[in-house]
C-alpha cells in the first residue's frame, strides 16, 4: 500500500474537479489484499474512482484509511456500496461532503490542525468594509485593518500569535470602552466574569491604557480550561465558527473598532472578544458548555446549524443567568456593550427562561438591542439542555473530543465505544480512589 505523503491537514482534499463528487473514508484492517477487496466492490458496481489516497489510521494502529472520490452520478448506488463495504469486509465507512446531499454528512474537521482550512473563509469585513461602516471613509483605518487581516490569513495552528503594536488612538478607543464597562461589571456581570477579570488584569495586561495581546491571553486560557485563541480576519460562517469551539478554540479578531464611535461596532472587535468572551472561557463550567455547542455542530445538517447558532446567540452572546435572587449577564454581547448591559437588566426587555426548543427558533435583530433575553438556571443546567438538544440532531454517530490527541473521535463502531468505556473506567477508578482518601 502507498501511504499518502501529505500532512494530515491535507488528507481530505477539497474538490479540485468541476463536477460534484462524493467523498468516502473507508477504514479497514491492514492485511494483504485489503485494498483489492475494496476496489473489487466498486468494479462490480461499474463505478470509476476519480481519486484515492491511503494512509495508516491515526486512531487504530492495525488499520488503514482510504480516502475515495466518486462522481456524484453514483449517488443512487451509494447506499448499496456502503452496506457492502460494511457487511462483507467489515469496513468502517464515513461519507463526507461540504455540499448538502441526501443523507450526506457535511464535512467537519477531525484534527485541530484542520481549522487552518477554513479560518480564512470569512463572510464579511476583514480588510474590506461595508459603506455604512464608521471606518469606511478613513483610508488610514482601512489600511490598518488590512494589516490585521494579513496576520490572520497567514496564521497556522501551533504558531505564536504575532504581537501587535497598537497606536495611541487605538489604545484611547480601548480605554474609553474599558473604563465605562468596568464601572458596570460589579453590579451587572455574573460572578464568574467578575472572579476572572482581576486575574486578567494581573497576568494578561488588561489595563485602561493597554490592549492585551492575543498570545498572552491565549496562554492564560490554556492554563485555566484548555481554551485557546486564534486570530481571524472577520466573521466566519456559523458552521465553521462552532466547529472551532469543539476543539476549545475561539476565533478572535485582533483589530479594534473605529475611534469615531468607541461605544459602537458593527462587527466583533478586540473589545468584544477580550472584554466580553475571554473572562468566561477561563471558567471550567462555561468552557464545557461552549464546547458542548461546538461538538453538537459537527456533521449536523444545515437546518440544525442554524438552530445551534441561534442557541449560541441567546446564551454565549446575549445570555443571562440566575445568581441567587438576582439576574446577571454572562453573554459577551452584553458584557462588551455599555448601553445594552444596562438595558438587559432593566424592566424594558422581555425575560424568559431558557428553553432550547423555543430559543433555537427565536428571531433576533443584529443591529439593535435584543427585545427578549433568556435566563439560564446555571451553566450546568444550560449544558445539560444543550446535550439533550444535541441528541435530537440527526447524524449517524456521536462524537467526542480527545484532549490528548486534539482529535475528534467519531463513535460509530464497537472498538471506539470500547476505548471510550475503558477511558471512563479509568477516570472512575481515579474518582473512587480520591473519594476514599478524603473520607
Amino acid at each position: 500500500m502507498n501511504v499518502d505523503p501529505f500532512q494530515e491537514t491535507m488528507y481530505i482534499e477539497e474538490n479540485p474537479y468541476k463536477n460534484d463528487m462524493i467523498s468516502l473514508i473507508v477504514s479497514l484492517k491492514e492485511k494483504v489484499g485489503a485494498l483489492a477487496k475494496v476496489l473489487r466492490i466498486f468494479e462490480e458496481k461499474s463505478i470509476n474512482l476519480i481519486h484515492i489516497e491511503s494512509r495508516p489510521s491515526r486512531v487504530n494502529k492495525d488499520e488503514y484509511e482510504f480516502f475515495i472520490n466518486l462522481d456524484s452520478r453514483n449517488i443512487p448506488l451509494l447506499t448499496d456500496i456502503i452496506a457492502t463495504l460494511r457487511n462483507e469486509i467489515g469496513a468502517t465507512v464515513h461519507e463526507l461532503s461540504r455540499k448538502k446531499k441526501k443523507d450526506a454528512v457535511p464535512w467537519f474537521p477531525r484534527t485541530i490542525q484542520e481549522l487552518d482550512r477554513f479560518a480564512n473563509q470569512i463572510l464579511s469585513y476583514g480588510a474590506e468594509l461595508d459603506a455604512d461602516h464608521p471606518g469606511f471613509k478613513d483610508p488610514v483605518y482601512r489600511a490598518r485593518r488590512k494589516e490585521f487581516a494579513d496576520i490572520a490569513y497567514n496564521y497556522r495552528h501551533g504558531q505564536p500569535i504575532p504581537k501587535v503594536t497598537y497606536t495611541e488612538e487605538e489604545k484611547k478607543t480601548w480605554g474609553i470602552v474599558f473604563r465605562e464597562l468596568k464601572t458596570l461589571y460589579p453590579t451587572h456581570a455574573c460572578y464568574e466574569h467578575n472572579h476572572v477579570f482581576p486575574l486578567l488584569e494581573k497576568y494578561c495586561g488588561y489595563q485602561e491604557d493597554n490592549i492585551p495581546q492575543l498570545e498572552d491571553v491565549s496562554r492564560f486560557l490554556q492554563t485555566c480550561t484548555g481554551f485557546r485563541l486564534r486570530p481571524v480576519a472577520g466573521l466566519l460562517s456559523s458552521r465553521d465558527f462552532l466547529a472551532g469551539l469543539a476543539f476549545r478554540v475561539f476565533h478572535s479578531t485582533q483589530y479594534i473598532r473605529h475611534g469615531s464611535k468607541p461605544m459602537y461596532t458593527p462587527e466583533p472587535d478586540v473589545c468584544h472578544e477580550l472584554l466580553g468572551h475571554v473572562p468566561l472561557f477561563a471558567d471550567i463550567s462555561f468552557a464545557q458548555f461552549s464546547q458542548e455547542i461546538g461538538l453538537a455542530s459537527l456533521g449536523a445538517p444545515d437546518e440544525y446549524i442554524e438552530k445551534l447558532a441561534t442557541v449560541y446567540w441567546f446564551t454565549v452572546e446575549f445570555g443571562l443567568c440566575k445568581e441567587g435572587d438576582a439576574i446577571k449577564a454572562y453573554g459577551a454581547g452584553l458584557l462588551s456593550s455599555f448601553g445594552e448591559l444596562q438595558y438587559c437588566l432593566s424592566d424594558k426587555p422581555e425575560i424568559q427562561s431558557l428553553n432550547l426548543e423555543k430559543t433555537a427558533v427565536q428571531k433576533y435583530p443584529v443591529t439593535e438591542f435584543q427585545p427578549v433575553y433568556y435566563v439560564a438556571e446555571s451553566f450546568k443546567n444550560a449544558k445539560e439542555k444543550v446535550r439533550r438538544f444535541a441528541s435530537t440532531i440527526p447524524r449517524p454517530f456521536s462524537v467526542r473530543y480527545n484532549p490528548y490527541t486534539q482529535r475528534i473521535e467519531v463513535l460509530d463502531n464497537a472498538k471506539q465505544l470500547k476505548n471510550l468505556a475503558e477511558s471512563i473506567s479509568s477516570e472512575m477508578g481515579t474518582l473512587c480512589s480520591a473519594l476514599k482518601k478524603i473520607e
